[in-house]
């Protein structure tokens, strides 16, 4: 069950994930959230320019890692406009940051973009839960999920026709 407070988070990731869909990069947007409900850090994907690795989540288990104390960080919670890849998964389990919360799953983003034809991506779709131990989920949010294939769809055209 998402909360009021998790549904507002979760709103800013897609304005973030907005936001890099206007720079260029696929729609992606994440914040991470400190246990006393501070917002420390903001992430929009950056993997455009050619670093596939420059997801938001990525990015903000690395900020984390050099910049949350350790003993703070399993109480911090990622919002996030898409439910993290296998690689962000690791990097935030091995960075010991807590819940992660979702707007879109994997399985759900990999048939929209299957029924828009294209390519599955390099790395296998796998739920969050099937790469980390321990680390609460919840998601998908319902009530963004229309905005949200929206924005990937627009992705979508945008890539056939480069």
């Amino acid at each position: 069950m998402l909360t009021d407070i998790d549904l507002a988070h979760l709103r800013r990731c897609v304005e973030l994930a907005r936001e890099a869909l206007d720079a260029g990069d696929d729609p992606f947007g994440s914040v991470l959230v400190g246990p006393d409900g501070e917002l420390l850090r903001e992430e929009r994907n950056r993997a455009g320019a050619g670093d596939e690795t420059r997801h938001p989540e990525f990015d903000l288990a690395r900020w984390a890692a050099t910049e949350v104390p350790a003993a703070t960080r399993p109480g911090c919670t990622v919002y996030t406009s898409g439910e993290h890849c296998p690689m962000c998964a690791a990097a935030h389990a091995w960075v010991g940051l807590g819940r992660i919360v979702y707007a879109v799953s994997a399985v759900q983003l990999t048939e929209w973009r299957s029924g828009w034809g294209l390519a599955p991506g390099p790395v296998r779709v796998l739920p969050v839960e099937a790469v980390t131990t321990g680390i609460p989920v919840s998601g998908p949010a319902d009530e963004l999920l229309d905005v949200m294939r929206e924005l990937h769809h627009r992705a979508a055209l945008r890539s056939s026709t480069a």
